[in-house]
């Protein structure tokens, strides 16, 4: 019979998930609701921020206020990290602002569709030295898939290829199976340092 410390882990948030929609997409949108449900049926919390507000602001550029999208994600993971194991996934501009806040909030991992390399003036696309999926269309027509695959490989990220365009409607399930894997992967060391006696004799 478990103890009851070995109960309170099992039934913890193993973490928090925040979820970021792509460009003029939403937090309903399909990828991003697969990934929700996901996060739920292994444990996690999560969240879907709403950038519509910002991506409407072309004032500011064509992909609309991204200062202010990353901004908006820092507060929100930072509150989180606070709490406990945070993972931040995105699609498109959605990954490219989980990667950069990456670098400034601690994370136990990062989950990218289709991210986005370059965004004008502003810093590159980078990551956190965690654990990193990618999810990526060969036949995207707005970020090449090579240049994704050499960014992955700098990273030693784990790159998954479909043949899909950017928007990766055919592989939703895919995705979700991707961040799936991620997850419990994440779970799985956590248990391993919460519980490093198990299996000793």
């Amino acid at each position: 019979m478990a103890s009851g410390s070995d109960t309170d882990i099992a039934q913890r948030p193993r973490g928090h998930c925040i979820l970021s929609h792509g460009f003029e997409s939403g937090p309903d949108a399909t990828k991003v609701t697969a990934l929700a449900e996901v996060a739920e049926r292994l444990g996690w919390t999560h969240e879907r921020p709403d950038y519509t507000d910002l991506d409407a602001r072309h004032e500011i550029s064509v992909l609309g206020d991204v200062p202010a999208r990353l901004q908006r994600l820092r507060e929100l993971a930072v509150k989180a990290a606070a709490r406990g194991p945070l993972v931040l996934a995105g699609s498109s501009l959605g990954g490219y602002i989980s990667g950069r806040i990456s670098l400034e909030v601690p994370v136990r991992g990062i989950f990218l569709m289709a991210p986005a390399l370059k965004m004008g003036p502003l810093p590159m696309l980078d990551a956190a030295d965690v654990p990193l999926s990618i999810l990526h269309g060969w036949e995207d027509e707005l970020i090449p898939a090579i240049e994704v695959v050499q960014w992955a490989q700098a990273r030693k990220a784990r790159l998954q290829l479909v043949d899909d365009s950017h928007r990766l409607s055919a592989h939703v399930e895919a995705s979700a199976e991707a961040f799936a894997q991620l997850l419990q992967g994440i779970s799985q060391e956590r248990i391993v340092r919460v519980m490093p006696g198990v299996g000793a004799t």
